[in-house]
């Protein structure tokens, strides 16, 4: 399964399993875009990002975590 910018709760769980030990409230967009483009399991343009995905991408992952 590959996950588009449009996954993003599915991002979220898996920006989770692999830096568990961070502060998603902490994280800075372009590092959120580049952990995000550096999933194995994603594919996708990078242009097709925005903030407002980054924006629910990281508020999943705040979600999740608690």
């Amino acid at each position: 399964m590959s996950l588009k910018w449009t996954d993003s709760l599915e991002i979220a769980l898996a920006l989770i399993d692999t830096f568990p030990d961070e502060d998603p409230t902490k994280v800075r967009f372009t590092d959120l875009m580049q952990w995000v483009m550096d999933l194995d399991e994603f594919d996708d343009d990078p242009d097709h990002c925005g903030e407002r995905i980054l924006e629910a991408i990281q508020q999943h992952w705040i979600d999740e975590a608690d």
